[in-house]
């Protein structure tokens, strides 16, 4: 699990920085370019309210997401005229060189300016039990989605209804406290 929060101060330090290099903010501010950890590209509700609180008065933007297995999402937004949105088809060609990359800059501008956040683990927190610190023993393959929908329709019924009659497979208590 991850999130995402933008540091107004680091924000304001950004586009400073870039004013005073002679730049406008059209060209610096309008593309919102950032990954997920897991293999869907679609966007979450954190990602779609920081769109909107951070470029929704933009002219146009776009958030643009890379997942796992080189999945890939884009959408334009724009407030001029009558205003729209649209998702973009894109494709992220990995197979070319970057020159201009520099790996070093990039590893040092990551550990000045990301910073993890320990969470309470919520998983753990019922019935006075202790708090896990790996929530990865809670976590599901990330393929476990694309394995059910490459099931034929017959196969997946089977499965889904077995899933339904069998509440021995969780505790309602505690998936009813985890939220």
């Amino acid at each position: 699990m991850a999130s995402v929060s933008f540091d107004d101060e680091a924000v304001a330090d950004f586009f400073d920085s870039q004013v005073d290099a002679g730049k406008k903010p059209e060209q610096f501010a309008r593309i919102w370019l950032h990954s997920h950890p897991g293999d869907s590209p679609k966007p979450s509700s954190t990602d779609e309210a920081t769109f909107a609180r951070v470029f929704g008065c933009c002219q146009w933007a776009v958030m643009f997401i890379v997942a796992r297995g080189g999945k890939s999402y884009a959408r334009l937004q724009f407030s001029v005229g009558p205003g729209g949105q649209a998702v973009i088809p894109i494709e992220v060609d990995y197979s070319q060189p970057f020159a201009q990359s520099d790996q070093e800059a990039w590893e040092l501008e990551y550990k000045a300016n990301i910073k993890a956040s320990k969470w309470d683990n919520m998983f753990g927190s019922c019935g006075g039990t202790e708090l896990v610190d790996d929530v990865a023993a809670y976590a599901c393959p990330d393929d476990w989605l694309e394995d059910i929908e490459a099931m034929e329709p017959q196969e997946r019924r089977l499965i889904m209804d077995e899933l339904a009659t069998r509440p021995d497979l969780w505790d309602a208590e505690e998936v009813a406290n985890v939220y």
